[in-house]
């Protein structure tokens, strides 16, 4: 249950809000002009809330929330979270794309400007990013219009002598360089221009704009004073777009913190090309007699001895002991100059205020939480640990089970508990492929096999770069494994596990006459009792309970889409009708998986190669 207390303190400013669940995993992600009216409705009134939103908030253990200056920082921040963390409960983009950008490719003789959604080290200039693809388009479209570069897809210096030319050039609206000959130089002066158009340096473009308009209305010529007047307030609205946080595509970071009895509560403002992607907050302890100077030092030590990226500029909001010192360590660690700053006035400054805002903010969430007087390692899985004679607390326990009928539709089924509670999103499902016939060993082996293979992929695509930890769906690594079964079953996995070179923790989860859970036994036979009624009891029958649930569901889903023939359709080449037309002919699906190939391409609209698959899918 989430504290009433917490929900009554939340600032009534705008931000973002995280949802977690019991495993601490972000299950949601939201904005909210007003945080404290948005999260406490989740909260208030639950039977008014639509199914999916009741599913979120009955699985939401906790939360926290980012304040922000404006509701359209809270929007982006949003998305850049919302990509992060890829929420359960979010609605995801499934092309996955950034915020739009301009880019002018300067290191060109003849430089183009373009949309784009990537930043690339590329050499060339980009701007932004806006907060609509609408706005990019707008910006350059403004950009044209005023220094008539080319808006058309004219390839420079290949067309310039063309004989035909566009309508904007006889409308004035293009220097038409495909038939006037403009040297490399002098185009590039033009796009430095632009560039500062781009960069937001509006004032002199302004002032000129306004001289033009002044003069067309003295000379009568209304609709283009109008022309020159819209353009004056397009800048003008685009000056009032708000760019994240800072106009420059710079990588900086923020620090402040709040002093509060013996602790100082940090908070760090991740700024990277202009915006702000999140925060990271730390407590120091034991910090009442020491200054500020000393515990801003502190923090920075600290934070960057491990970091792996340190930025340009560090802007802090209380002064810092050594901070010349600091500076020239962070320099040379980082192979390029870093500056550590105190902003006195301007949007710095305010990011430091922010920065102290949240800080503060930290402090009275810790110190509500605290009240709660909640443990973060249930005392049951801290006994399991002891009963077990594991090193570690078994945070993540893996179960497996095995389900078929006499051999058929063999499936295997993995669950997930982490703290001592199920996360079925963690859930995974396998349909045995290597074993004929009703042999659990063999089918638990093989199910193994794979979730480890799998995991072992997912490292190495990792370590390449092409995946992110948080995507990954076999890791981390169990740290312990139960198997609903006995003896016979911990004895092959063992064996698996060494020639795997694995080191995992193996109990298998033993049953008595009556089917009940009855005790565990480890790699080595021991056999460990489990005292009926006890908290440890409790959760080995509900991870033996529900891993052979999950097991039996699937086997059920998996048989009955063979019962109905709809596996088929699963088999390329076969469709729907199809479908019926093999079910008309041979009557029953045991017939069609024990028929020939011929007799398969017999039937009136299946080809030969769908034949074949049909047949290789089943033997």
């Amino acid at each position: 249950m989430i504290d009433k207390a917490r929900l009554s303190n939340i600032p009534e400013e705008p931000g973002v809000y995280l949802m977690k669940d019991k495993s601490g995993r972000v299950i949601y992600v939201g904005k909210a002009k007003i945080l404290k009216n948005r999260v406490r409705q989740y909260f208030q009134n639950q039977e008014r809330h639509a199914p999916k939103v009741r599913a979120m908030v009955t699985n939401t253990s906790d939360f926290e929330y980012i304040l922000t200056d404006s509701e359209m920082e809270a929007l982006i921040l949003e998305c850049n979270l919302i990509k992060k963390h890829k929420p359960y409960y979010n609605i995801l983009l499934k092309d996955d794309k950034n915020f739009p950008l301009i880019r002018v490719s300067v290191n060109e003789d003849y430089p183009k400007i373009s949309f784009t959604r990537q930043m690339k080290k590329d050499g060339a200039r980009y701007f932004g990013p806006y907060t609509s693809s609408a706005a990019v388009r707008e910006a350059i479209d403004a950009a044209q219009k005023l220094y008539k570069i080319p808006s058309c897809r004219i390839k420079l210096p290949e067309d310039m002598g063309r004989k035909r030319v566009c309508l904007n050039y006889h409308i004035g609206q293009c220097i038409a360089p495909c038939i006037n000959e403009i040297s490399p130089v002098n185009y590039k002066k033009l796009i430095h221009k632009v560039c500062d158009f781009f960069d937001g340096k509006h004032e002199e473009i302004i002032s000129e704009l306004e001289k033009e308009m002044l003069i067309c209305s003295r000379n009568l010529e209304f609709e283009r004073a109008a022309s020159l007047r819209d353009k004056i307030n397009g800048i003008r609205a685009m000056d009032e777009k708000q760019k994240i946080v800072s106009e420059k595509q710079a990588d900086e970071d923020v620090i402040a913190f709040y002093r509060e009895a013996d602790r100082a509560f940090c908070v760090i403002l991740f700024i990277r090309h202009g915006r702000m992607l999140g925060r990271h907050h730390a407590i120091l302890d034991k910090t009442a007699e020491f200054s500020d100077e000393v515990i801003t030092a502190d923090i920075i030590k600290q934070f960057y001895s491990e970091a792996s990226y340190i930025p340009k500029n560090i802007y802090i909001g209380t002064p810092c002991e050594d901070i010349e010192l600091i500076s020239t360590w962070l320099s040379e660690k980082k192979g390029s100059k870093v500056e550590i700053k105190q902003p006195m006035r301007g949007t710095k400054r305010e990011l430091t205020l922010l920065a102290h805002k949240n800080a503060r903010q930290a402090a009275v969430d810790y110190i509500l939480k605290k009240a709660e007087n909640k443990i973060s390692i249930s005392k049951t899985v801290m006994n399991l640990k002891d009963a077990l004679g594991l090193k570690t607390p078994p945070m993540r326990i893996e179960a497996y089970d095995i389900s078929n009928i006499s051999g058929a539709d063999s499936v295997g089924s993995m669950v997930v508990f982490v703290g001592g509670e199920s996360a079925k999103r963690y859930y995974r499902m396998f349909k045995i492929e290597t074993v004929t016939g009703a042999d659990d060993y063999k089918s638990m082996s093989e199910v193994i096999y794979r979730r480890l293979k799998e995991a072992q992929i997912e490292e190495g695509l990792i370590n390449e770069g092409k995946l992110i930890k948080e995507d990954a769906k076999f890791l981390p690594l169990p740290d312990c494994i139960f198997l609903d079964g006995g003896k016979g079953h911990v004895s092959v996995i063992s064996e698996l596990f060494e020639l795997l070179d694995v080191d995992i923790p193996l109990f298998g989860m033993v049953k008595d006459d009556r089917h009940r859970t009855n005790a565990l036994i480890d790699s080595k036979g021991r056999e460990i009792g489990l005292k009926r009624q006890s908290d440890i009891f409790n959760l080995i029958y509900a991870i033996q309970e529900e891993v052979h649930r999950f097991a039996i569901s699937y086997h059920k889903k998996l048989r009955k889409k063979t019962l109905t023939g709809s596996v088929l359709t699963e088999i390329e080449g076969v469709g729907n009708e199809t479908r019926k037309k093999l079910l008309k002919h041979f009557k029953t699906m045991t017939a069609i998986k024990s028929a020939s190939i011929e007799e398969l391409a017999s039937v009136k609209g299946v080809t030969k190669k769908a034949a074949e698959n049909i047949y290789k899918f089943f033997k």
